[in-house]
């Protein structure tokens, strides 16, 4: 029988140590994940998404900290130790960061790089692996796989990077993806092909996280969706309630700020009024109230927690009345 959740956060609290004080970039995050799933998480750029899963793999700058719990299938991550974690790291959670050349190692032919971890643990023979390595770079749609297994990363695209990234977090068969805004660096008709390649896996039965800026992107992959902002999460639903009525006024926000077709010329595009909290800023009250066009006193004074109610959520005093068509 599948286990209920695959990875559970629970009071997940991450800070780094600056000259200026400590800043804390994930304040107390709750969240599943659950087998076979795609979960989405979307918010502005330092709202902690990425901090978030880089902390359950114990890949956090030297200056970070981390606290709470992380369980993976029950297994803690938090204060597991380097060892305990690079066994977990490919052979259990793939991650593919959103610049493949950063991810991939310049002077190394692409097949090494896809053989590599593999070979070191001793899970494959040669010949096996790059068969596997093969078919997973053919999975992922790169062309004429043959030829770029014996490539230099320099020698494809960005889009053919990308999907070697993909397919080396694939290699070991991993029980979890994260994808860190995998489609960031790439023009919009090659983030359409990886975003096609991540919805194939998932209908294959993968379990994925996709981190992203951009809620445009996870209409057509994302089975639920969970909001973050200034380090906490402000709305969880699945992705159809949550497009077609958010509770949340910075869920709404965002998908204002979604560009349209129906967009005529010399229209402006809509826009969040403000900036959000500075890193070393003390919160007090609900954090997006200075953006906010519907706080009220008690939103200024207090922050709200995450109210579970019908298999979502929302951190608003005032949520929208039956959701809220944008």
């Amino acid at each position: 029988m599948a286990e209920a959740v695959l990875l559970s956060l629970d009071g997940l609290r991450v800070s780094f140590d600056t000259e200026q004080g400590p800043v804390q970039a994930v304040r107390g995050v709750s969240l599943e994940v659950r087998p076979g799933e795609c979960l989405a998480v979307v918010g502005e750029s330092g709202s902690g998404k990425s901090q978030l899963f880089l902390a359950c793999l114990g890949l956090l700058a030297a200056n970070g900290r981390a606290e709470g719990s992380a369980r993976l299938q029950g297994e803690q991550l938090i204060g597991a130790g380097e060892r305990g974690l690079a066994v977990l790291r490919g052979a259990r959670v793939g991650l593919v960061s959103q610049d493949p050349m950063n991810a991939l190692t310049p002077h190394l032919r692409v097949g090494e790089q896809l053989m590599e971890f593999v070979l070191d643990r001793g899970r494959m023979k040669r010949p096996e692996a790059r068969i596997r390595a093969l078919q997973l770079m053919e999975s992922v749609g790169i062309r004429d796989p043959e030829t770029r297994f014996d490539q230099y990363p320099h020698e494809l695209s960005g889009g053919q990077r990308q999907r070697v990234a993909i397919a080396m977090a694939l290699m070991p068969g991993p029980a979890l993806l994260i994808a860190d805004e995998p489609t960031t660096a790439l023009d919009v008709t090659v983030q359409a092909q990886v975003l096609d390649v991540l919805r194939r896996l998932r209908e294959q039965g993968l379990t994925i996280v996709l981190i992203t800026h951009d809620l445009g992107v996870v209409a057509g992959i994302a089975d639920r969706v969970a909001v973050m902002y200034a380090g906490a999460v402000v709305e969880v639903a699945a992705t159809g309630q949550l497009f077609s009525m958010p509770r949340h006024p910075y869920t709404a926000a965002l998908l204002e700020a979604i560009p349209r077709l129906d967009t005529k010329p010399g229209d402006r595009l809509v826009h969040i009024e403000g900036q959000p909290p500075r890193p070393h800023e003390r919160l007090q009250g609900c954090p997006f109230a200075p953006r906010c066009a519907l706080a009220q006193g008690r939103c200024r004074e207090s922050e709200p927690g995450l109210d579970w109610s019908g298999g979502r959520a929302s951190a608003c005093h005032a949520p929208l009345p039956g959701g809220w068509a944008a």
